[in-house]
């Protein structure tokens, strides 16, 4: 099923931001299947019960590929199934999203705080600033967010909460260093909730994998550039297949 890529996408805004890119992938090869698949809609915060409910969902030996949290679970997944697994993509992914001593490129601790208080408060209005937080550093940041955030699903505060805390936990470097397949991360110039120093400090991680860095764009570039992106990974894929 070297055909077939499966994304995942990032919290609490659904599907809708990765379409446009599906759809330029597909007009790219009309051999590759792509799927966008939801994040499971679970209230629990616990790694293992998120990746048991993935796996039983996904298809196997697929590609896996996610943006943001959604990348993040497909470098875990792909750990977990090793072989069974043709490779791994992420966009917009950093393998801690909360910054700790030894992944100090993330998002400060008080930061992301203020990002879970807000969420139980307010969940709608801590979706729409997450919406502008993704679309800052894009070319036209008030157009994305608002675009991003209509197409956001009605989600119940409990599963986004679950989400955030997940968020909060998940450390993904020995999920990485542990896949043996064919990766590709690519990371943001502007992005305002991952910082772009992210890309050098997995490359000294992961000296055998691609990384890329897309200067002038913010989180939200799968959705800004679709035809820049799809190109990126159809090359990665093509490439991936010839060795």
């Amino acid at each position: 099923m070297r055909d077939r890529l499966i994304l995942l996408p990032g919290w609490g805004l659904g599907v809708s931001p990765l379409e446009p890119l599906a759809a330029a992938l597909q007009g790219l090869d009309e051999h590759l299947r792509v799927e966008i698949e939801p994040l499971p809609a679970l209230t629990s915060s616990d790694l293992n019960e998120w990746l048991d409910e993935l796996d039983a969902t996904l298809p196997q030996d697929a590609w896996l590929g996610g943006w943001s949290l959604g990348g993040m679970l497909a470098g875990e997944l792909a750990a977990r199934r090793g072989e069974r697994c043709c490779g791994l993509l992420t966009l917009a992914s950093n393998p801690s999203f909360v910054a700790h001593d030894q992944w100090p490129s993330a998002m400060a601790g008080e930061t992301f705080d203020g990002f879970l208080a807000g969420c139980a408060a307010d969940p709608r209005q801590t979706l729409k600033r997450f919406s502008l937080l993704c679309a800052q550093g894009c070319s036209d940041p008030r157009g994305l967010s608002r675009l991003l955030l209509a197409g956001a699903p009605v989600t119940s505060p409990d599963v986004l909460m679950a989400g955030l805390e997940l968020l909060a936990q998940l450390d993904t470097r020995a999920a990485l260093q542990g896949f043996g397949g064919p990766q590709l991360h690519v990371f943001a110039g502007l992005d305002a909730l991952v910082p772009a120093e992210a890309a050098g400090e997995l490359l000294v991680l992961l000296p055998d994998v691609e990384i890329g860095l897309i200067e002038q764009t913010g989180h939200g570039f799968p959705l800004e550039d679709p035809h820049g992106v799809a190109g990126a990974i159809q090359a990665f894929l093509h490439e991936s297949d010839d060795d």
